[in-house]
């Protein structure tokens, strides 16, 4: 048989809109998949940190993907989150998520039990030697047992169904480490990104995509970046990169996740429902001031009418704050005012190999 595309593109972790009972609002997740497909998403990442997977009981998580499976017909390749509490139950669910043609799934290390790099190894190569379907490993070490570059290695050179990971580490030098390891061994192997805010830098680096919420809000310009970043249109790309920390930090920082992504996704047309994780009296009403922060930014880009009484001026100082808070230390700006330079720092370095 034909080796399987590379995974490769934005895959969107989408939210899942809920109906005012709390269960799984069907036609809303139906619309929802048709307008990201549209929009040109190239892949899509139900049951991911962002689709709430935990929030979901198993019989849950298997409707949202038969559900998303019937609605794409094969139009883009579904990466279908698997993680289940165990070893048995994971490659339950990698046999059901076969049987509906997704092209691959994705697995957290293990949570909750911090483990050692042998047991994380251990715990993968056991899915991996029953699973019937493709395996990207999930490496969320704020969350999870981290999965170090030894393992990937030893995992992509004895796994053959371990096909790629997804990295949400942020850590750029970390990524390069894996890239390094692995891919003279395995040149099929990919990269995913799961950290928005260094998209651009960790496709220049190598990555072969991202799964980033951003996309679930404003795919056409997550699409956008990476198309301009593997052109290496590299102005154009980093500008638009801004664009999108921007967004992100808003919606990540403001409040307990995924609520600003939820928000965001309302102002796009999308009834989501109210989340499944219970909200103090003053979250609701931070919740509406952050939406119209989330309606300004949206408004901007064409993709929002502006609140009732406009939005105030961005200021031109902004940067400059932006750029002090980040010298200083504070979150979110430090976690991002490092872009620029690890760009120029990138693109230098392709320039002297003559990749530019």
């Amino acid at each position: 048989m034909p080796a399987a595309p590379r995974l490769a593109g934005i895959f969107t972790p989408n939210l899942v809109p809920l109906d005012a009972r709390g269960r799984i609002h069907e036609a809303e997740l139906r619309r929802y998949t048709d307008w990201l497909i549209d929009r040109g998403v190239h892949g899509l990442y139900p049951n991911g940190s962002t689709g709430e997977f935990l929030r979901f009981n198993a019989k849950e998580r298997r409707e949202i993907i038969a559900i998303m499976a019937d609605q794409t017909r094969g139009r883009v390749p579904i990466l279908a989150g698997a993680a289940e509490a165990n070893a048995s139950e994971t490659i339950a669910a990698c046999d059901y998520y076969h049987s509906l043609g997704v092209r691959a799934v994705a697995i957290v290390s293990p949570y909750y039990y911090k483990l050692s790099p042998p047991a994380v190894y251990a715990y993968f190569k056991e899915i991996a030697d029953h699973s019937p379907v493709d395996i990207t490993l999930y490496n969320i070490p704020m969350f999870a047992s981290p999965i170090d570059v030894p393992t990937v290695r030893r995992l992509a050179e004895e796994c053959p169904r371990v096909v790629a990971i997804k990295d949400s580490s942020g850590d750029l030098p970390h990524m390069i480490r894996m890239i390094q390891a692995v891919r003279p061994h395995r040149p099929e192997f990919s990269f995913l990104t799961g950290w928005d805010a260094a998209l651009m830098p960790m496709l220049l680096v190598g990555c072969d995509g991202g799964t980033n919420a951003t996309s679930g809000i404003v795919p056409e310009l997550t699409r956008k970046l990476y198309d301009l970043t593997v052109a290496r249109r590299i102005d154009d790309a980093l500008a638009l990169q801004y664009k999108l920390v921007t967004l992100f930090d808003t919606m990540i920082y403001s409040c307990d996740f995924p609520e600003g992504f939820r928000a965001a996704l309302r102002l796009r047309g999308f009834e989501t429902g109210v989340g499944r994780q219970p909200l103090a009296a003053e979250q609701h009403v931070d919740l509406e001031g952050i939406s119209r922060t989330l309606q300004c930014l949206l408004a901007e880009e064409g993709f929002a009418d502006q609140p009732i009484g406009g939005c105030p001026p961005r200021e031109p100082s902004d940067a400059a704050l932006y750029s002090r808070d980040a010298r200083s230390g504070n979150s979110p700006a430090a976690a991002t005012a490092n872009i620029e330079r690890i760009v120029e720092t990138v693109v230098a370095e392709l320039a002297r190999r003559g990749l530019s």
